[in-house]
């Protein structure tokens, strides 16, 4: 097999075709800069402080500070939060994560979802309940109308909890998705999200599918060419994904296309080594990853997650639209501006060496943030000594002894949930669209905070109430820019889009409202007049109009627009946002075909390659790159390739029994191959036969079945060596792996 050969794409440049009628963004030069020049804490103090405390030591740019909503006792172990319709906050504890330095407990089904109130709107909550108790660690929370969505760790399934006589307890629970498997990973791995977003599809991480929420349950829909992410995603006003990739250092990513047709990464190697740097305000000698010799900081992103794209009304204008990314390892928060040239954009730190906030506080942790009803902008922080799982502090790494002598892993059962907010901030009233007429709720859609928007759509959608329809078509012809796509994707979610509004929605002048409806165009392809009107877009001048005319004319399959496909592709072969999607197109069909290689396999060995692919596209692949390809920022040595290695059995099971670690043929990599003994047999195997076949097997096609057959790894195989070698606890060499048969 070549290394053209990729089940998915990544091309290194980091730019976005951007929005044409984007708000333009005051001038960085307006803001107040920092009143002092950034420093290194070097000897802080290791112990947790007071809330009150704790807040001194923050160091943010002129006019910003952050304030307390709630903290411990109220709260302990904070990961999620999510607001309903009435903006009661409802806080998902992972309260048995890391609480020993071995991870002891940690399926105990012992967590809670906290729901907070702030009854005197003063911006600190004061009113507190356990809405749901005897969980094991929920890691995705979503409010739908008055019931609240919630998955736990290591399953799949979704229920419903809601509170039926208003004491803030859940009183009923249903299940509005189920699949009967464990979900694949450790706690740090699996999926999160349950992202709401403009186009009424909620997304996750990880996981190769999304849902829609329709007859009050959720119904599933494959991404068939993956997925992206790890812990956290958002969304922007007109819907484009940010997930980021903590294991291969990107903050950043997937936001050039929707997941639905595929996914890749435009990074521009320059611009990206220097996005990738952090720059804390404390040393982190507990970082697995390279710090640097002169202050012991963290130098790259190794745990970037919980992002947000800042979409409130009250902080200045020069931050709205800004993207914000939480380094918990370098206990910062990172915000990026978004400058645009020809349809491209680039994400960009706004400080030079520096960060948006810094602390001298050894134990602060984020991990989220939010724009939240209030028009601010929301930081969770677990407020905690260890914020790496256990696979990854084994005696004998550096970690392990950091977390020790500082004594960090007693350093629990607190977190705290601050808001930002600038000298100009206002209080605002508190949401009650629970309690409001559809009506009503179609006027939010016109509101200047964009959490309001989206929960107004969201809840009309839910209702499904059809009075709204003339008010939508209304506000759709004369709204502002982001009000109409609202009443547009509104609409669509109430599944009465007509042709009379989508053929208007096509012609439309506003580059977003054009590029949704060509997405909402899917459904009426091949429609005569509607196919009529997409081929005629073929000249329009914005290239993001264009990248979204090629991949949905290409997702229709009507071989009629074949044509128009390879036209815009030949016409602007040079511009990076269309050329990645044609190499994408190309990446997907190469995935496509894999399926038609697997019939030269029984039907055991085919399960296990199958159920491997889809573990390495959720586990592996952040390290090793999509199609095991490797990553610009060489965090594991890439698969493809490794034929040598790929062919020799038991050194692969030996890896992932015990891990690796140190250089591999000659090059070292900042990342330690972790265990993966925990899983099954059957799971070693899967995954240990999908990575052969695919990266090394099926470069033969001559090759008889029953000798593929014979090659493929049983989990019996597995066992054998797992009980060879049941007493090691180091990971292997690279040097230990060669000498092994």
């Amino acid at each position: 097999m070549t290394n053209k050969r990729r089940l998915l794409l990544l091309i290194p440049v980091f730019i976005l075709a951007a929005c044409n009628n984007k708000q333009p963004i005051a001038e960085e030069a307006a803001e107040p800069g920092f009143k002092t020049p950034r420093s290194v804490e070097m000897n802080p103090s290791y112990e947790p402080l007071p809330v009150e405390e704790s807040l001194k030591r923050f160091r943010l740019p002129g006019g910003y500070r952050l304030e307390i909503v709630a903290a411990e006792p109220m709260i302990s172990e904070p990961a999620a939060i999510a607001w309903d319709g009435n903006g009661r906050m409802y806080v998902a504890q992972m309260e048995t994560y890391m609480q020993t330095i071995d991870a002891k407990g940690q399926d105990a089904p012992i967590s809670r979802i906290m729901r907070l109130e702030d009854t005197d709107n003063d911006g600190r909550m004061d009113k507190s309940t356990v809405f749901i108790d005897s969980l094991l660690s929920p890691r995705m929370i979503l409010c739908v109308g008055n019931e609240l969505l919630v998955n736990e760790t290591n399953t799949f399934d979704i229920h419903a909890y809601k509170d039926e006589n208003g004491d803030g307890v859940a009183d009923t629970k249903r299940t509005v998705y189920s699949k009967p498997v464990r979900a694949y990973g450790n706690v740090e791995h699996q999926r999160s999200g349950l992202d709401w977003n403009i186009d009424n599809n909620i997304y996750v991480t990880t996981d190769l599918q999304k849902y829609r929420y329709k007859d009050k349950m959720l119904l599933a829909d494959s991404l068939a060419y993956g997925n992206n992410g790890q812990w956290g995603l958002t969304h922007d006003d007109y819907g484009r994904i940010y997930f980021s990739r903590a294991a291969s250092s990107v903050a950043a990513s997937g936001f050039h296309v929707n997941p639905a047709y595929g996914q890749f990464d435009l990074f521009d190697e320059k611009e990206e080594s220097v996005f990738r740097q952090v720059w804390p305000g404390v040393k982190t000698p507990d970082a697995n990853a390279n710090v640097r010799k002169e202050d012991s900081t963290l130098i790259v992103f190794t745990s970037s997650c919980g992002q947000a794209v800042y979409r409130g009304d009250q902080l200045p204008k020069s931050i709205q639209g800004d993207y914000f990314a939480c380094e918990p390892v370098g206990r910062l928060v990172r915000r990026a501006k978004i400058s645009e040239t020809d349809d491209v954009i680039k994400v960009k730190n706004v400080y030079d060496a520096d960060e948006f906030i810094t602390t001298s506080d050894f134990n602060f942790r984020p991990v989220n943030t939010y724009t939240g009803p209030d028009g601010c902008l929301y930081l969770v922080d677990m407020y905690r000594g260890i914020i790496q799982e256990s696979e990854w502090v084994k005696p004998g790494m550096r970690i392990y002894d950091q977390v020790r002598s500082k004594g960090l892993d007693k350093h629990v059962r607190r977190g705290r949930i601050y808001r930002l907010v600038h000298e100009t901030t206002e209080r605002v009233p508190q949401p009650r669209m629970l309690d409001e007429s559809s009506e009503k709720l179609v006027s939010y859609l016109s509101h200047p905070n964009g959490w309001w928007r989206d929960n107004a759509q969201k809840e009309l959608v839910v209702r499904n109430d059809m009075s709204v329809l003339p008010l939508l078509e209304k506000l759709f012809a004369n709204g502002s820019s982001l009000a109409r796509l609202h009443a547009l994707w509104t609409i669509d979610g109430l599944e009465k889009i007509d042709k009379k509004v989508l053929l208007t929605a096509l012609s439309d002048e506003d580059v977003q409202i054009k590029k949704a409806a060509i997405r909402i165009s899917e459904k009426f392809i091949p429609d005569e007049k509607v196919l009529e009107k997409l081929l005629s877009l073929s000249d329009d001048e914005s290239k993001e109009v264009l990248g979204q005319l090629v991949l949905s004319l290409n997702k229709s399959g009507v071989s009629s627009a074949r044509g128009a496909i390879e036209n815009i592709f030949i016409k602007y072969k040079s511009h990076p946002l269309l050329a990645a999607i044609k190499q994408m197109f190309a990446s997907n069909e190469e995935k496509m075909k894999f399926g038609s290689k697997l019939v030269s396999l029984n039907e055991a060995a085919r399960k296990r390659v199958m159920r491997g692919s889809e573990i390495f596209e959720q586990l592996c692949s952040t390290c090793h790159g999509p199609g095991g390809v490797g990553l610009p920022a060489r965090i594991a040595p890439p698969l493809m390739g490794k034929i040598k290695l790929l062919n020799n059995r038991t050194p692969l099971i030996k890896i992932l029994l015990h891990g690796l670690k140190g250089p591999v043929d000659g090059v070292n990599y900042p990342e330690v191959m972790m265990s993966m003994k925990s899983y099954d047999d059957e799971w070693i195997a899967s995954v240990l036969n999908y990575v052969r076949f695919d990266m090394s097997m099926a470069s033969f096609p001559e090759l008889p079945n029953d000798y593929l057959n014979s090659l493929m790894i049983t989990p019996e195989e597995v066992a054998e060596v797992r009980k060879q070698y049941a007493t090691r606890t180091a990971p292997w060499t690279w040097e230990e792996l060669l000498g092994s048969k």
